[in-house]
């Protein structure tokens, strides 16, 4: 009698591809770069500076008009002091019953006595000029130019590509179940080639 059923595996199929690794090179050229930068010379001066206050001195020779007034005003009042000076002290020599000698004739003879005669010579101006100076100065700097240099050696550059495995399944494992036999018919007396089983026994 034949197998009723054929069964069939179909195995896996995988395709699978390699890249290899790899080590890329790359030449980078030597360069190099210049700056310049420019100094000079430099000179700075500065020369003397003379001041001079020469306000007390015109002053002294034709005074301004506030200055005239303070000097009045100032000579008013000591001239009120000298005579008050004056009068307070011939009270007091009046007063002196001490004094031996007459008192009134005293005082008549300074009265009518001159002063001592003022010319009113003086060297003008009578007030020296006020003068401050600043010695001058003068700084010279020389700085040479400065050439800066910037180096690109030359050097390689390395790089580096792993290797690479691709898979690819191109056929997946199966099993197939295949039935072989006849066909099978229920009822069994649907079969055209059908024959009834005779018992012979009955």
């Amino acid at each position: 009698m034949k197998p009723l059923i054929e069964i069939r595996t179909i195995p896996i199929s995988i395709q699978y591809k390699v890249t290899p690794a790899q080590i890329e090179r790359q030449n980078v050229k030597a360069e190099v770069e210049i700056r310049r930068d420019k100094k000079g010379l430099s000179i700075k001066s500065r020369p003397i500076r003379l001041n001079i206050d020469s306000f007390e001195a015109r002053n002294s020779i034709s005074p301004s008009t506030r200055r005239s007034v303070e000097e009045s005003a100032d000579f008013g009042k000591q001239a009120a002091y000298t005579a008050t000076a004056s009068f307070a002290r011939e009270g007091n020599m009046m007063v002196d019953i001490h004094l031996r000698e007459p008192v009134i004739p005293q005082i008549a003879s300074e009265k009518t006595n001159p002063p001592p005669a003022d010319f009113n010579i003086k060297f003008v101006p009578d007030r020296p000029l006020k003068m401050d100076w600043y010695p001058g100065d003068l700084q010279i700097e020389y700085e040479m130019d400065k050439l800066n240099f910037d180096w690109q050696t030359n050097r390689e550059n390395f790089h580096f590509i792993p290797a690479n495995i691709e898979f690819t399944v191109k056929q997946h494992p199966q099993v197939i179940i295949e039935y072989v036999g006849p066909p099978i018919y229920v009822p069994p007396s649907a079969n055209p080639n059908y024959e009834p089983v005779v018992d012979l026994l009955v």
